[in-house]
């Protein structure tokens, strides 16, 4: 056994025993709402086959308790040795027990199921911050080759979580126009994956196939409204985008404007697991486009409100305005981390920030940041020639990330 199995087993052995302990005594209905999850768990997609099918398929037909702390188990121990694109695999084979299931999503996100999770992810937190986790970085490093690390400072990677924030070396990422209000910039290493207007409050309604609850995504802020109204109070508001950070690229993210940061809270609380359809968000041929981005309101986040001075087409001042930052944790990361300067700001004490400035990080879990727009102030992207505009992938990353659904469209859950 190696010293990977060994903290898996020593570090379980507690985790597992309240497992078994919950579903014999019916803990808060864990045994009744587990079963109830496994009797509606549903069949392997018919597109799913071949090498896909092995990779990212697992039955939960029948499962036992036994089953699952099994599997817990086994996801612990392979996380000491997962490779850059394999990053999804368990997290994939675990979401088969609420694909198309909202029983098995509520196991996941409420009651003693929720609990569970959170406390799988804390462990699997403690794992990444062990030093034993040191030789994942080493196998990291390799696969990532020197073209990819050449942009990164050397730190202090004897753990993968430290590893995972890395850091940019000075200048590798430019601030597009920095004295420019009017350009904004990507907030991190992403894909743009869907850009939706005409946002309303509370209202789930589909915007090209995307719902969306604002008020519940700020948490209840009052600068909701700012993006889900015009500048008369009339509903049909702004304009969301949304940034995917691929699971071995840079997790940090950045101010996309500049001016002053009015309003900021992190970590706010919310699930760990539940997305039904996972893993379409990242994996159907178009990055996420035409996902429920309403998901996102029950799973940990943070947001940032900045004021932003606003010019128009010949650089005259053209008022000022807000744009928000919401930083999402999905699947398996436990914490969204804003820098100290940027937590728990509130409008009577704003904080100056300048485009590009770095606001916080994301440790290794999947996550996404959000942008939000006044209604009528982002229309588009718009790049300029000689800006770049993407990447020629090797096919085997093309494959894993961007490749077409693991399951069938027809079998997705309608927006309503």
């Amino acid at each position: 056994m190696n010293q990977g199995e060994t903290w898996c087993d020593d570090h379980l052995k507690k985790f597992l025993k309240d497992v078994h302990s919950w579903y014999h005594d019916n803990t808060n209905n864990f045994r009744d709402d587990f079963d109830k999850a496994i009797k509606n768990v549903q069949d392997c997609p018919p597109d799913l086959t071949g090498e896909q099918k092995e990779r990212v398929w697992k039955s939960w037909q029948n499962a036992t308790i036994h089953t699952l702390t099994d599997f817990l188990t086994e996801w612990c121990r392979w996380g000491w040795t997962q490779g850059v694109h394999d990053g999804l695999a368990y997290i994939e084979k675990f979401s088969w027990i609420n694909y198309n299931n909202k029983a098995g999503t509520d196991f996941m996100v409420s009651g003693q199921g929720a609990v569970m999770l959170a406390e799988f992810t804390r462990l699997q937190g403690e794992q990444m911050d062990d030093e034993r986790s040191v030789n994942l970085v080493r196998q990291w490093i390799e696969e990532l080759g020197p073209k990819t690390m050449a942009a990164f400072k050397k730190g202090d990677w004897s753990t993968y979580n430290k590893f995972f924030i890395r850091e940019l070396k000075p200048g590798v990422r430019p601030i597009a126009d920095p004295l420019d209000p009017g350009v904004v910039v990507a907030p991190t290493d992403c894909v743009i994956n869907m850009i939706v207007d005409e946002l309303t409050d509370e209202a789930l309604i589909p915007v090209k196939t995307v719902a969306m609850n604002v008020s519940q995504l700020l948490h209840g802020s009052t600068y909701a409204t700012r993006f889900t109204r015009d500048k008369d109070g009339n509903q049909g508001g702004g304009t969301a985008v949304s940034c995917i950070l691929m699971p071995d690229t840079y997790h940090r993210y950045h101010a996309p404007v500049g001016g002053e940061v009015v309003e900021a809270h992190d970590d706010l609380p919310g699930v760990y697991y539940g997305m039904q359809n996972f893993p379409d968000l990242v994996n159907n041929g178009n990055v996420g486009y035409g996902y429920d981005y309403n998901a996102f309101t029950d799973f940990r986040r943070g947001y940032v409100i900045f004021k932003t001075p606003y010019v128009n087409h010949l650089g005259e001042p053209d008022g000022e305005g807000y744009v928000a930052l919401v930083a999402v944790g999905l699947n398996s990361i436990g914490s969204v981390k804003f820098l100290d300067k940027f937590r728990n700001v509130t409008d009577d004490r704003p904080v100056a920030v300048d485009k590009g400035e770095e606001i916080g990080c994301f440790q290794y879990g999947g996550s996404m940041n959000i942008l939000l727009f006044e209604k009528g102030r982002f229309p588009a992207l718009q790049l300029l020639m000689g800006q770049r505009i993407g990447l020629l992938e090797g096919p085997e990353r093309s494959e894993k990330y961007f490749g077409r659904s693991y399951r069938a469209q027809s079998s997705r859950t309608p927006v309503l």
